[in-house]
């Protein structure tokens, strides 16, 4: 299993005149969902990044199914181990919703009718239409954007799945649902999920808090 343990990370700016992350320990197993609070500027982002293997620690590590991330491939590691959630989507404008959730899949080597196959297997699973696949992102709706984006996290086979404030640019009904795809893909389906937000909802409906604060994460 995918576990992720995070053990004494510390993260300084390269000009070294702040710790942005102070000894930072956490553990987060599959079949799970956590989140992460604090202000902005408390170093959630950071830690976030770190995970998903886009920045290094100073010093400590960060261990998935008890290997050391930084004995890893990292493009693997970044595509095939884990998985991130933007608020801001980062779809592919110029793809259709289909194309956005194959293009993981054909990147990693799958032959286009399957990947297109399983792409539109995923939509399904998180409420997105036959009648929309063909249909762009400037054509669908902030929820529906997130909803292709979750799609897309599960395409490549990932059981780790990082979202940073993904109900952040949503109205309430359209985050409570994609709440409920996050949830159900961690109770039910064993991902591990750890959400970074300011949303309390999310908070109090997570298994596990950890708190945020001037670098230092400690578990509510």
């Amino acid at each position: 299993m995918d576990n992720l343990l995070i053990k004494d990370v510390v993260y300084k700016y390269k000009s070294g005149d702040r710790d942005v992350l102070k000894n930072v320990n956490a553990y987060f197993e599959t079949g799970h969902m956590y989140s992460v609070v604090g202000p902005s500027g408390s170093g959630k982002t950071t830690l976030l990044s770190i995970m998903a293997g886009l920045d290094t620690p100073t010093s400590g590590s960060v261990y998935i199914g008890g290997e050391d991330v930084k004995t890893l491939n990292l493009n693997e590691y970044r595509s095939k181990r884990i998985a991130v959630i933007f608020q801001a989507f980062q779809l592919f404008p110029l793809l259709t919703t289909v194309e956005n959730v194959s293009y993981p899949l054909e990147f990693m080597g799958t032959h286009r009718k399957e990947a297109t196959d399983r792409a539109k297997v995923l939509l399904n699973s998180v409420g997105i239409d036959e009648n929309k696949h063909k249909r762009y992102p400037a054509n669908l709706s902030g929820g529906e954007q997130q909803r292709v984006a979750i799609a897309r996290a599960l395409s490549t086979g990932a059981k780790v799945i990082l979202a940073d404030e993904p109900t952040g640019n949503l109205d309430l009904a359209n985050g409570r649902a994609v709440i409920d795809i996050l949830q159900k893909l961690a109770h039910e389906e064993q991902y591990c999920v750890i959400v970074v937000t300011h949303n309390q909802e999310i908070a109090d409906i997570s298994d596990n808090v950890y708190r945020m604060s001037d670098g230092v994460l400690s578990e509510v």
